[in-house]
């Protein structure tokens, strides 16, 4: 029977960005989300009749735009994705326990 381990945490020591496969995979899935809500207040606004036909209809009217900045924020890292930064003692430039330079 095979057990199943944690994968080892692995450490970021760059400050590069995503890959711009999963940046753009990502954007897609955030717009993709975006218009499926609008196409759903289009079809409240059908259904529904008085003011909340309206609240609709604003809504499926401003979802383009929100969805377009949305899509176009720019990549963010994952939560929890941190840069390295070692110990200031880690560091030795071989000048430890000298007087002078």
């Amino acid at each position: 029977m095979t057990r199943h381990q944690r994968p080892a945490e692995v450490h970021t020591i760059t400050s590069a960005q995503a890959s711009q496969h999963d940046d753009m995979g990502l954007r897609m899935r955030k717009y993709l989300v975006s218009m499926s809500v609008r196409t759903v207040c289009f079809v409240l606004c059908v259904l529904f009749e008085g003011p909340l036909r309206w609240v609709f209809l604003a809504a499926a009217i401003v979802l383009p735009y929100v969805a377009v900045v949305m899509a176009n924020a720019g990549p963010r890292r994952a939560p929890g994705h941190q840069v390295y930064t070692p110990e200031p003692d880690a560091v030795d430039d071989g000048r430890r326990g000298r007087l002078a330079p």
